[in-house]
């Protein structure tokens, strides 16, 4: 996803209908915000309550349970930063502005390499046992979260420098400053520097989105034989019933289908910033886009998994009597 949070200043350009503009798609952040942070901390309550109780959870389980609190984090972070938006400047110094950018990217990156592995783990899991993928079919939590550990140090790895250019800054205009909140920006770098790690960057996104559609194109794949399969060996009459197996790989297909909608969507704002003269109603839009896959992957995967869905209805029917 894009490598800039940025916040608009907040500041109306002029104008009943700018200013109602502004009002309505800040309202629909703040919407967002709401039911990414109810969504996500459902799905990790659910995840935790199925660890207490059964004490294990499948590798997808495991990593969709971190999903949950990784979304989480970043929700509260951009909560933070509206509540604190219009605290003086004395507020943002160089400390706390290199913070909250740090702790957003280390949470960002978490994310899509949390994707990226849930989209690896179950092609491994749909794999055949004849297939070279079915040797790391048992791995154990701790190799998985190994795994993931070694996929978010790579995207660090080209990452780490926009937390080092975030500073505390006097609120002035330039064309060399990003802002994050209005007296915290991101000063650019160099011309050489400022592509060279874009270059980099790019290279990071098309290594982790390719992996994301290899695997998923390999699912497709064993799904499709699968059903052609099973049409051969039943009567024509009747509609094959789909497994939990190939439910879960069809829910973990559309997400990652929806991640790389997202992730084009935000690549179109970023690239379309210079354009906006600094329209806060451009930010706001350009951050309920950033935002959008933390907010809506956990609504998916509540909706289309049974359990979770079971889990609160035994609850909500139970409380009223209680």
């Amino acid at each position: 996803m894009s490598e800039t949070l940025d916040w608009g200043s907040g500041k109306g350009s002029g104008g009943n209908n700018q200013l109602h503009d502004y009002s309505s798609v800040r309202n629909a952040f703040f919407s967002e915000v709401g039911i990414g942070i109810s969504a996500n901390t459902i799905l990790l309550l659910f995840h935790t309550f199925t660890f207490l109780l059964q004490h294990r959870l499948k590798p997808t389980d495991l990593i969709i349970g971190l999903l949950a609190l990784i979304h989480l984090g970043m929700m509260i972070i951009l909560l933070y930063i509206v509540t604190n938006k219009f605290l003086s400047q004395d507020f943002w110094d160089d400390i706390k502005c290199k913070s909250i950018i740090y702790l957003y990217r280390f949470l960002r990156g978490f994310s899509i390499c949390a994707t990226c592995l849930l989209s690896v783990l179950q092609a491994i899991i749909l794999s055949p046992r004849s297939s070279c993928l079915a040797k790391f079919k048992h791995k154990s939590p701790h190799q998985i979260l190994c795994s993931l550990a070694f996929l978010w140090v790579f995207y660090v790895t080209f990452s780490t420098h926009y937390s080092f250019s975030a500073t505390a800054i006097s609120n002035v205009t330039s064309d060399g400053i990003v802002p994050i909140t209005e007296p915290c920006k991101i000063v650019q770098m160099s011309y050489f520097l400022r592509h060279l790690f874009s270059v980099l960057g790019a290279f990071r996104d098309v290594f982790l989105i390719g992996l994301m559609a290899l695997s998923s194109a390999y699912m497709v794949a064993l799904l499709c034989r699968h059903k052609r399969h099973f049409q051969h060996l039943q009567s024509t009459n009747l509609s094959p019933k789909a497994s939990p197996l190939q439910k879960a790989t069809s829910t973990i297909l559309l997400l990652m289908s929806f991640f790389v909608l997202m992730y084009c969507l935000d690549s179109i704002f970023s690239s379309s910033r210079t354009m906006w003269n600094n329209d806060p109603v451009c930010h706001y839009i350009h951050l309920i886009v950033s935002n959008g896959y933390a907010t809506i992957s956990p609504l998916l995967l509540i909706c289309t998994d049974k359990h979770i869905i079971n889990f609160f209805k035994y609850y909500l029917v139970k409380i009223p009597h209680t």
